[in-house]
């Protein structure tokens, strides 16, 4: 028996691309589409456009140490939180990367390398969490998500590549704590929340992986 559960029905064969005009090009390039899809009646709607960002493939990591249960997130200030008016553009964030096409790296090559730059630590394992689209209405944007095993006791205060204006400060937590942070609202961006949220639901195993038994 076929389990239509959730079966998508269209595909890039429902779209048309009429035209494409280059808005704004610099760190991230904006475009804007005109297209036509086909509507789920089987016919074709009139033409729209949709102004897109473009923005290079991202592998992003949570650090954890399954040895002292805890979790290292990285503080740094992001500008597309300042319209944050009750919070802080400050985050509590994953470690994260953008592919490079200049570099010739894996996913797994670029979040090691994140991983020293960012939190001045070792990838010891990696385990997938998943891939996924950002915000798909605006942005071309995904991620690929990873859990990273690490040891936190090597983790330093701060960290960064001034010569990319990073400022870092390193946070070290109890996984609970890290998962009260998320029911809080004090951690508010997407790849924290996923990676975390994962985590939570797959404590017991994730520390199996990692070759460390969970008593109960």
């Amino acid at each position: 028996m076929t389990n239509n559960i959730l079966q998508i029905t269209h595909d890039y064969n429902d779209v048309k691309i009429l035209d494409v005009e280059l808005r704004y090009q610099g760190f991230c390039c904006v475009e804007k589409y005109t297209l036509q899809t086909r509507l789920f009646s089987g016919e074709w709607s009139t033409p729209y456009t949709r102004e897109i960002i473009t923005k290079r493939f991202a592998v992003a990591a949570l650090p954890y140490d399954p040895i002292l249960d805890r979790v290292v997130l990285i503080e740094q200030f992001r500008a597309g939180a300042l319209e944050q008016k009750d919070g802080t553009p400050w985050l509590l964030e994953v470690v994260a990367g953008l592919m490079d096409k200049d570099h010739a790296e894996t996913p797994e090559d670029l979040i090691r390398r994140e991983m020293q730059e960012e939190a001045g630590l070792e990838i010891l394992e990696l385990l997938p969490i998943y891939e996924y689209l950002v915000s798909p209405g605006i942005l071309t944007e995904r991620i690929k998500l990873y859990c990273a095993k690490v040891d936190s006791s090597a983790a330093p205060q701060f960290c960064g590549l001034s010569q990319e204006n990073e400022d870092i400060r390193l946070h070290v937590v109890s996984s609970a704590d890290a998962f009260a942070a998320v029911r809080s609202g004090r951690i508010n961006n997407s790849a924290a929340i996923i990676a975390l949220q994962w985590l939570e639901l797959n404590l017991r195993e994730v520390a199996k992986q990692f070759g460390v038994v969970v008593e109960k």
